[in-house]
């Protein structure tokens, strides 16, 4: 095999033993004379073999193992990962219209997110070494599911650490990239090119749908976005009002509801901490609210800030929570765990004079999934919560 060699410390062989995908500039030991992007055999003073990775020249996670067998990762290996992947979904997202298909690490192909939107799909390369893939991939696409288009949504702040530019457009097909998705039995529209991620939070569609068991009287979703699970909920409840401080988001909620015919949803925009605070001043009360904020702690450097906005919104949010409602309240900040989550949210239960139940402890969907060895996976959380 003619793959370039690394050599790397102890202590990257025992992130690898591990479990962990992932290797630190800090624990290479040369790798000056390496493409960017390359393919590359590790292996350790003696040159023993312990994997193959793809390498980048300016990352700090400088490796990103893809395998720890011998046999050459090429088109064929690069494949036979996507279509399995592929086989998964077929099984957990059965019926799904729209779901990940391939979501990098948890699908041991690492910087790597394939989403599928009916007859379209939305790829990211998040590294110098997948990157070099992308036409790859974008022939297995068409190859094995002959899809009407082929996005790419590149245009993420992360690329910047491996050196790459932002873009996107569009790759193979024509087309509209505006598609209409039914999700949990109602029509949602997305913009490949312009909606948030790849088009749409496909992550929370399990919990939606799980939501919708507890969901009943007013109910109040903060930070809507487009609608996703205000909609959801809407048959339940008597009254939904949503709320996002977007302009262009809530056009596109009322878009949504257009496509449904719903009509017991109203929207507003509004900075969702002035709105719980205002809505406890004036008196108002729900007996559903839903919470799905971005992330507050985007770095580990951010994470007190972040448990003190996710312990406001709670507080103000239980404030107004009739007895016997329900609070569903997710936090997408890798750097906050559940642990934290749930602490923070006890906290405010206190100084709200509430007694508060958990009813079910969830994460995202199973389509996005989460390897035991690999924490980086576990981003999202979802607590449905009932207030006494």
């Amino acid at each position: 095999m003619s793959l370039p060699e690394i050599q790397i410390t102890s202590r990257a062989i025992d992130r690898i033993v591990s479990g962990h995908p992932w290797i630190y500039r800090s624990d290479i030991r040369q790798a000056d004379t390496i493409e960017p992007g390359s393919v590359v055999w590790l292996v350790d003073r003696k040159r023993r073999f312990w994997g193959q990775a793809l390498y980048s020249s300016q990352s700090q996670i400088a490796l990103r193992l893809l395998a720890r067998e011998e046999r050459e990762f090429d088109r064929a290996f690069l494949a036979e990962r996507i279509l399995e992947a592929a086989r998964y979904r077929s099984r957990i997202a059965e019926g799904a219209q729209a779901y990940r298909l391939v979501s990098s690490e948890g699908d041991l192909l690492p910087s790597l997110i394939i989403d599928r939107y009916g007859d379209c799909f939305v790829i990211q390369t998040l590294s110098q070494g997948m990157e070099r893939w992308k036409a790859v991939v974008v022939e297995i696409l068409q190859e094995h599911f002959t899809p009407r288009m082929i996005v790419e949504r590149n245009d993420v702040a992360v690329r910047s650490v491996e050196g790459l530019p932002e873009q996107k457009g569009i790759l193979a097909g024509e087309g509209e990239c505006k598609v209409r998705i039914e999700e949990n039995g109602v029509q949602f529209e997305f913009d490949l090119l312009e909606g948030q991620k790849t088009g749409g939070f496909l992550d929370q569609r399990e919990n939606r749908a799980a939501a919708c068991e507890y969901a009943r009287g007013r109910m109040l979703d903060c930070f809507c976005y487009q609608g996703g699970f205000a909609l959801t909920l809407a048959s339940p409840c008597e009254s939904v009002l949503g709320i996002d401080s977007s302009k262009e988001a809530l056009e596109g909620a009322r878009r949504n509801q257009e496509l449904n015919q719903i009509s017991q949803v109203d929207w507003r925009e509004a900075n969702c901490f002035d709105f719980l605070k205002s809505a406890d001043h004036d008196g108002l009360r729900f007996d559903t609210i839903v919470l799905d904020p971005p992330a507050f702690a985007r770095h580990k450097s951010n994470q007190e800030a972040a448990l003190r906005a996710y312990k406001e919104l709670n507080l103000r949010a239980l404030k107004i929570l009739n007895p016997d409602g329900f609070l569903i309240t997710c936090s997408c900040s890798f750097h906050v765990s559940e642990a934290d989550l749930l602490e923070v949210i006890a906290s405010a239960a206190l100084d709200a004079h509430r007694t508060v139940s958990v009813v079910e402890r969830r994460t995202q969907a199973r389509d996005h999934p989460i390897l035991i060895t690999v924490p980086e996976t576990h981003y999202l959380k979802c607590l449905i919560l009932r207030a006494l």
